[in-house]
């Protein structure tokens, strides 16, 4: 069964340290084909299109689009804060691996 992406609150917390929904932007969460493992994540700042599922939390919101949606089913978007630096981050069990980048998997 498909559910939709959960949010973490330090996610939600991030974006509101950033500012995003003052300047009417959400965080979007897209899949696109490519990356050294087949799929990669496209995390930026955009305005909500009319396809988009909304997660709203803290007064912030996280967009998915139509198409990724499925690639996203029960994913954790987080924000962490490491050595190597600060970054949101997608926890997802559909990936079957991943690279070193975090950012590119396979299904």
């Amino acid at each position: 069964m498909q559910l939709p992406p959960k949010v973490t609150d330090r996610a939600f917390e991030r974006l509101s340290e950033i500012g995003a929904s003052a300047e009417g932007k959400a965080l979007r969460v897209a899949v696109e084909g490519g990356g050294c493992s087949g799929f990669q994540y496209e995390i930026l700042l955009d305005a909500p299109g009319e396809d988009d599922l909304v997660l709203e939390g803290h007064g912030e919101r996280v967009v998915v689009d139509s198409v990724s949606l499925p690639f996203l089913s029960n994913a954790v978007i987080d924000f962490s804060e490491e050595l190597i630096g600060a970054r949101f981050v997608i926890e997802n069990p559909n990936a079957t691996s991943s690279c070193g980048c975090g950012t590119s998997f396979s299904m």
